[in-house]
């Protein structure tokens, strides 16, 4: 869904990463409070004082999503969910599964601890608040502490909407899947409530740009525009798990890969391998030995004029985890790897023996063809337009 984020902090063994989007969010946050809800809701205050409260509360939203997600995460564990971490960006946060429930209880409980987080942040908030107003703290303080509340209530309340992937979507999904035992189904089902959510909120957008309120107008037209790709997006990765799953690498794999040898020179590489094969990646074998891994960007470090004074051997480095995986392997976990790290070519290993090459497009022409023959892609494509 994102691309490399900055990464902030590691907190229970999960990273917290800030898209650059957020920045957007954070400064539109702080605008929109400064120079709108604050001074509507306390007058009297100086410019400034609007602004560090605008400030406070993009901050105090930060650490809201925070502790949401981070609650997913630590529930999404528990019932042995693997997460890749939290990004933070334009539209909130979200906590990246990198593989799907495997009961609807572990679904239901990830699920329904979001609401309940935003729900706890916001009663602790008003506490604070009720204690600041009884001990006299500064209006603007109390005045960011009651927004806090009640953003917080207002986010739990959204997040229960059932329209997947919001939090009630999954809820919902949670409880198709144990009504019927078909998680396909329900996917299928809590999606299309989900894309027909986006759709209301685009049109809601429409309205309020029309009626005058260009900003709020805006953010419901973008809002919507998420729900609803991230709605039908979830429903296609279901299928693509459920196309390779239980199937390993090795069905996949080209048994004969394009190989380099490390004794040739760095101009024989280009000339005959990365610009008549159009690949980025070669693996470099020994007698059938995996001895390394050549890639464009190190060839772009040597000057063109020396590439017949080095040898492939100069650049090659070992082949890392990353853009290796052994043939007994699910596929599922292949797919993974190649949406983790971003790359499209994966070496197949057994030892230090390479024994195949693994592509996306290949996974991706085997997922096209199935999904023809089973009628997945005519039922999506139904769905996408509606």
């Amino acid at each position: 869904m994102f691309g490399r984020g900055i990464h902030l902090f590691t907190l229970f063994g999960f990273k917290v990463s800030l898209d650059l989007s957020w920045l957007i969010l954070a400064v539109l946050v702080t605008w929109s409070l400064a120079a709108g809800l604050f001074p509507m809701w306390f007058e009297g205050f100086s410019t400034a004082t609007y602004w560090w409260m605008g400030l406070a509360g993009a901050l105090g939203l930060f650490f809201s999503i925070v502790f949401h997600e981070m609650s997913h995460s630590l529930v999404a564990r528990r019932y042995g969910m693997s997460m890749k971490g939290i990004t933070l960006f334009i539209f909130g946060g979200v906590a990246e599964m990198t593989e799907e429930p495997t009961t609807p209880r572990g679904e239901f409980f990830m699920a329904v601890v979001g609401p309940i987080s935003s729900v706890v942040i916001g009663l602790a908030c008003y506490g604070v608040y009720l204690g600041g107003q009884a001990a006299n703290w500064p209006e603007p303080v109390n005045g960011v502490l009651i927004y806090l509340a009640v953003l917080n209530w207002i986010l739990a309340g959204f997040n229960l909407v059932p329209a997947f992937p919001l939090d009630g979507g999954r809820i919902l999904r949670s409880i198709l899947w144990a009504a019927k035992r078909n998680l396909r189904w329900a996917t299928r089902i809590s999606s299309q409530i989900g894309s027909g959510f986006g759709i209301f909120l685009i049109v809601m957008g429409v309205l309020f740009f029309i009626s005058g309120n260009f900003i709020g107008g805006v953010w419901w037209f973008l809002i919507g525009m998420f729900v609803r790709s991230a709605a039908q997006m979830s429903y296609r990765q279901l299928l693509v798990r459920k196309a390779f799953e239980g199937e390993e690498v090795r069905r996949f794999m080209k048994a004969d890969p394009v190989t380099v040898s490390p004794d040739i020179t760095t101009k024989d590489l280009v000339e005959n391998y990365f610009y008549r094969h159009h690949y980025k990646m070669f693996p470099v074998t020994r007698d059938g030995h995996l001895v390394g891994c050549v890639n464009s960007s190190q060839i772009r470090q040597v000057p063109r004029e020396e590439w017949s004074e080095h040898r492939v051997d100069e650049l090659a480095e070992s082949c890392l985890e990353e853009n290796t995986i052994p043939p007994d392997a699910d596929a599922v976990q292949a797919l993974s790897k190649m949406n983790q790290t971003g790359k499209s070519r994966l070496m197949v290993v057994e030892g230090d023996r390479l024994v195949g090459v693994i592509a996306l497009k290949d996974m991706l022409r085997f997922l096209s063809i199935k999904m023809d023959l089973e009628g997945e892609g005519e039922r999506l494509g139904r769905d996408e337009e509606e």
